[in-house]
């Protein structure tokens, strides 16, 4: 692949998660601040995009592969999320603001298969090349959060202005990239493209007891999502966007030791060093402050490169070296289905009820609120050193 190809498939990557890094980290302290939203109503607005990974299978596999060019396709979604992103920002109903932000997901979601696929078609070794050119898609996510710092704007609805221009460009920009046409000349089944024939994993009960664990650690995930910029905020942190982007660059860090980690000591030690790792992370929160304990707070924020490559980038490679040649494409679709689709679905809302819970007087109670994602990272993890027996070498289901 040419440098050319490479710095334009890198811009697209940049952008494409810039616009998520925008809005998606301070969405929960916008709508306290603007819309005065409890906790159930701003889970139900992360819900949003758990829902969208839910349906956007479907979209990539049934319609956008199919029938019209990848690149094409993407710059209309890109410029429709743009106008979306603009209407989210003057709403003033949280009734409102939900079916805006659902409708946005809905568009936004189906962007990250898309982009995927216009870089991996031009690609003559994806396994070299696209690590390289998906790297920048972090960096966008991170310059997003220092823009935000810099600019002053992580209280306003500016952050949502600043997500809708970069929106509307990378929508014009998309129609520039490389020509991606339709391959597919059949309609795939809904049983593919959910993974459903993966289901033969199950038959080996150390991948089904990883599999439901999953589903669980999806939940101490939104509570990490939906709350922690709210929740540094409320605590004295100031630019608190800015310094959560330190938890994406320990992620960009951490991703470059897996590959490394994963053969020397076994998938089983890194699944529990990452849900160790969810554990530690919310005890930090619980009991960290602005003045002695600080250092708690970044702690917290740091440790999520850990939490998350060594738990759900580790869990990627496992359904990999599990699956044989037939449901590989299939395993990893049922595996992102159920946890950033079901996962994360689940998980926003009980997210939103149990800070609700503890809301007294309009104050959230947040060590209690921390407590809770802890306590379910706590038995999960017992549950997974009891029950998942894994050998070394990992073997394909037949």
């Amino acid at each position: 692949m040419k440098p050319k190809m490479i710095s334009i498939l890198s811009v697209m990557m940049f952008l494409q998660y810039y616009i998520w890094g925008s809005w998606y980290v301070t969405m929960g302290t916008f709508m306290t601040e603007f819309l005065g939203s409890n906790g159930i109503q701003i889970g139900a607005a992360y819900s949003a995009l758990a829902i969208a990974t839910m349906i956007s299978p479907f979209f990539i596999g049934m319609v956008a592969d199919r029938f019209f060019a990848a690149q094409k396709v993407m710059g209309m979604l890109h410029i429709a999320g743009g106008v979306l992103l603009f209407l989210a920002s003057r709403i003033e109903s949280n009734s409102a603001f939900y079916w805006v932000i659902l409708a946005y997901s809905l568009v936004y979601m189906p962007t990250i298969g898309l982009s995927n696929s216009v870089a991996f078609r031009q690609m003559s070794d994806p396994g070299k090349q696209f690590p390289i050119v998906r790297v920048f898609g972090t960096v966008g996510w991170v310059i997003a959060g220092f823009m935000i710092a810099l600019l002053g704007i992580e209280k306003t609805p500016n952050t949502f202005y600043m997500a809708a221009i970069v929106s509307a460009a990378l929508g014009l920009f998309s129609f520039v990239l490389p020509d991606t046409p339709p391959q597919a000349k059949t309609p795939s089944s809904a049983k593919a493209i959910l993974g459903i024939d993966a289901f033969s994993l199950f038959k080996e009960r150390s991948y089904l007891i990883f599999f439901i664990s999953a589903i669980f650690v999806c939940i101490p995930l939104s509570f990490y999502f939906g709350f922690a910029n709210l929740y540094l905020n409320q605590s004295g942190m100031e630019n608190a966007a800015g310094k959560m982007v330190m938890g994406q660059i320990s992620e960009a860090l951490f991703i470059l030791a897996i590959p490394f980690l994963f053969n020397r000591i076994g998938v089983k030690n890194m699944l529990l060093i990452g849900m160790t790792a969810w554990i530690l992370r919310y005890l930090c929160f619980a009991f960290g402050n602005m003045d002695s304990a600080i250092w708690m707070l970044y702690a917290g924020i740091i440790l999520h490169g850990v939490c998350y490559d060594f738990f759900f980038v580790t869990g990627y490679m496992y359904t990999e070296k599990k699956s044989n040649e037939r449901i590989k494409n299939s395993a990893q679709g049922l595996f992102t289905f159920v946890t950033y689709g079901l996962g994360m679905f689940i998980g926003t809302w009980f997210s939103g009820f149990v800070t609700n819970y503890y809301t007294v007087g309009g104050a959230y109670q947040w060590r209690s609120i921390w407590f809770v994602p802890a306590y379910i990272a706590v038995a999960v993890l017992i549950c997974f050193i009891f029950f998942f027996r894994e050998k070394r070498k990992i073997e394909p289901i037949a």
